[in-house]
């Protein structure tokens, strides 16, 4: 039997509708690549499980916000598994005890207003470069870097070879390199 939720768009208004299949068939399709993902980023088994089931409880409470106009529902559900992920390493990092001088001489890393000023208008250049490079570049960058494909897993998705893929992913970040220093 064909799975109606093969859509993650589909699922994603499910869900908002109070569908738990539409949510399970989104954990059966993401689950195994968000846990190998959450692997990467906080590195423990146990930590990237909690992180995928936050996340899958962020996703089900969350998806009538999902907006299909600013990205995939795959990105968007990935977006929420990273900061889900940064959100646990914080955490971790919050509950080792820490000599109070030692605490003190920490610099503070945040950025002044100016800083966080320019890191918007660098995402926001990003996306303009992004959105003036043709789709067959485009697509294997945004696979590669916001749902955390492999160059084999790209080929896989869209049907190409790999040393196509591979190519189309390094011409689009020599554009994206070229469009960002222009």
């Amino acid at each position: 039997m064909p799975n109606p939720f093969a859509d993650h768009e589909a699922a994603l208004a499910a869900c908002a509708r109070g569908d738990g299949g539409a949510l399970r068939a989104l954990y059966d399709a993401e689950s195994g690549s968000m846990l190998g993902l959450a692997m990467r980023l906080v590195r423990r088994r146990d930590v990237a499980q909690d992180v995928v089931q936050d996340a899958f409880v962020m996703i089900w409470r969350n998806a009538n916000r999902f907006d299909p106009q600013k990205g995939s529902a795959r990105a968007w559900m990935f977006a929420i598994l990273r900061y889900r992920a940064l959100n646990a390493l914080r955490k971790s990092s919050r509950e080792v005890e820490l000599d109070e001088g030692a605490a003190e001489a920490v610099p503070d890393d945040a950025p002044d207003p100016q800083q966080a000023l320019g890191q918007m208008q660098e995402s926001a250049a990003l996306r303009r470069c992004l959105e003036g490079l043709d789709e067959p570049r485009r697509k294997p960058i945004l696979l590669a870097y916001l749902d955390g494909l492999t160059h084999i897993q790209i080929a896989d998705r869209l049907a190409a070879p790999l040393g196509t893929i591979k190519s189309r992913i390094r011409l689009a970040l020599r554009d994206l390199q070229e469009c960002l220093q222009s």
